[in-house]
């Protein structure tokens, strides 16, 4: 780092320590120098940065409001210099990638052994999670999502639309009848992923109106797999991921309900690959990358399966 990056790291290393000692220790230098830096850091700046209080130093407004612009900045160089010095290498080093349980187990997990067998320098680790994750905290290079909103302080690539459909075994449908219509929902057992619908499923038809069904269910899960036992035995009704029923849709073990309805799910259509600015132009990230837009593109492995209604 040149001089005035130093200076602008240390800051915010005593800012996040409290201490001009604690942030020499995780400078790995001496409490002189980062006091140093600090002084210097005041004058050319013309400011006052840290008073010191009974146990900690704490930041001044002016050095409240330098220390969000010295992260950015101190993150932009990293990130410039992360990019430059991986340029034309090899995919090297450990690849963690976090996705859901499902989606992750049934197609993500199959890539891996390929990939680490075509870059022998390259290791990976599948962080499987239902919960989002934290990509600094956690050490995530790469975490697969379907969401409304990508994280504001990542690069979020869409991959595709997910679709989900309302399914229900023919013995179901058998014995309760087949809904024809969304407001009939709630004359039936409705599995709910991860309870968060209030009672209610949002659907949207084909000539775009959208409905507020209240659904019910005695029984309740908060794992997909669980739900779409439990759908395949004939117990109610769930709304799926197309990626996860479409075997059963193609060889009959599930029937699609209300065709004409899309559902509306809280997490959104799309599926995004997430990840910090930093891991931009890491080989790892972007083989990684290239193998998963070969599996779902041009089209996913399960539209192969079940094409869809009619």
């Amino acid at each position: 780092m040149s001089a005035w990056l130093d200076s602008w790291d240390s800051f915010i290393k005593v800012v996040e320590s409290g201490s001009m000692a604690g942030a020499a220790r995780r400078l790995g230098c001496s409490r002189a120098q980062v006091s140093r830096q600090i002084g210097q850091l005041e004058a050319a700046l013309g400011a006052r940065l840290f008073e010191r209080s009974t146990r900690r130093l704490r930041p001044t407004p002016a050095g409240e409001a330098f220390y969000p612009h010295a992260l950015a900045a101190v993150a932009a160089v990293d990130c410039a210099q992360r990019a430059l010095s991986h340029l034309g290498s090899a995919p090297r080093g450990l690849l963690r990638i976090s996705a859901t349980m499902t989606f992750g187990r049934e197609y993500i997990a199959p890539l891996l052994p390929a990939l680490t067998e075509r870059h022998p320098e390259l290791e990976c680790e599948l962080i499987l999670t239902d919960q989002m994750v934290d990509l600094v905290d956690d050490r995530i290079d790469l975490a697969l999502r379907q969401t409304q909103t990508p994280p504001a302080d990542a690069v979020a690539k869409p991959l595709l639309q997910m679709e989900r459909v309302i399914c229900a075994a023919p013995d179901y449908l058998a014995r309760h009848g087949t809904p024809e219509h969304p407001l009939q929902l709630a004359q039936h057992q409705c599995f709910s992923y991860l309870l968060t619908d209030d009672g209610h499923w949002r659907l949207r038809d084909a000539r775009g109106e959208e409905w507020s069904a209240p659904v019910r269910g005695r029984v309740q899960y908060n794992n997909i797999d669980c739900l779409y036992q439990a759908t395949l035995a004939g117990q109610g009704l769930s709304i799926l991921p197309v990626y996860l029923c479409a075997p059963a849709l193609a060889d009959g073990r599930l029937r699609q309900v209300l065709p004409d309805c899309q559902p509306q799910v809280r997490f959104g259509q799309h599926l995004y690959a997430c990840y910090t600015p930093s891991r931009v132009q890491l080989p790892k990230v972007q083989v990684f990358l290239a193998a998963l837009e070969d599996l779902l593109q041009p089209e996913p492995p399960w539209r192969k399966i079940w094409p869809g209604p009619g």
